[in-house]
Formats: structure tokens, sequence, C-alpha cells
């Protein structure tokens, strides 16, 4: 077995999104509505191609920007949240917390599968999405995909995927 190892990165600049959120904490709590310019970067590893690289910059940047503008611009709900309640609706989005009620207009939501739109699950659930789409796009697996997401500078969070 070699001991090399390849990756690739690529890097916060190019992958930036402006969301509106809150998480709950301490199991009873919720924070105050609000809003990060979040950045993003992305490392794969893997073996050399026979081109002697292990995956396209540009393809990882682009597939991975096309995840972030999904998410950019809107207010990121987590929809499997055991204490905050999302309801869907066709022409908005309700969401409560106790004696707490908000409506946002459906378009300006993404719903997203998991229990808390923390930047570490945002990190996983963009790494989950960026898996998919290298896989049925480019038939590519990475030996290792990490995606670090920043709320602000010098404050981020990581997820590590290995298939």
């Amino acid at each position: 077995m070699s001991a090399e190892r390849f990756t690739i990165r690529v890097a916060r600049d190019h992958l930036v999104f402006a969301c509106g959120h809150f998480i709950s904490y301490d199991g009873h709590r919720c924070e105050r509505l609000h809003g990060h310019n979040y950045r993003a970067s992305v490392e794969v590893d893997g073996p050399l191609t026979p081109d002697w690289y292990v995956f396209d910059f540009l393809a990882l940047r682009a597939r991975a920007k096309e995840i972030t503008d999904e998410l950019d611009h809107h207010m990121l709900l987590a929809t499997a949240n055991p204490v905050i309640q999302v309801v869907a609706r066709e022409a908005d989005v309700q969401v409560n917390y106790k004696d707490r009620e908000w409506r946002f207009p459906r378009g300006d939501c993404i719903l997203l599968p998991i229990e808390n739109t923390t930047a570490e699950l945002l990190a996983k659930y963009i790494a989950g999405r960026l898996a998919t789409v290298l896989h049925d796009r480019h038939h590519f697996v990475p030996v290792r995909l990490r995606v670090e997401v920043e709320e602000c500078v010098g404050v981020s969070a990581a997820y590590e995927w290995r298939p």
C-alpha cells in the first residue's frame, strides 16, 4: 500500500453564501434570528488519474458553488429539529418554538433535512450533496471528502466523509 496521499482544495473565496438562521441549544433554548456571510472550502483526496491529477479543480469548484449558490440569500430552516417546528405551506413557512412564531415567504426558505442549522451540520449537508453530485455527474468517488464552513473569520466547523 502506498504512503502517498494527494489532496486538492477549493478555498473559501469562491464558495460564499449569506443566509439567515437560528438554532436551538442546551436542549431548551432558541437563539434569535440572525445571519452569517458563510464561506466554505472543499478538499478531496484520491489517487492520481492517468493525467496526473486527483480531480479537475474547475469541476470541483463549479459543483461546490452550485450547492452553496442554492443556499445563498435564503433563510435556512432545519426540518428535523426536535424543538423547532417547521410547517411548509404553498405560500409561506411557519416556524414555531414555544411561544415564538415566525412566518417566511416560501421562496425565501431552504428546508434542510438536518437537526439544526449549525456550521457542523451545514458542512455535513454540503458534503453529502457534493458526494452525490461528484458520483452522479463525474463518476468520481473521493477517498476522502472534507467540507469546512466558516461563520465568521476564525470560527468554522468541518465535516469529513470517507466511503
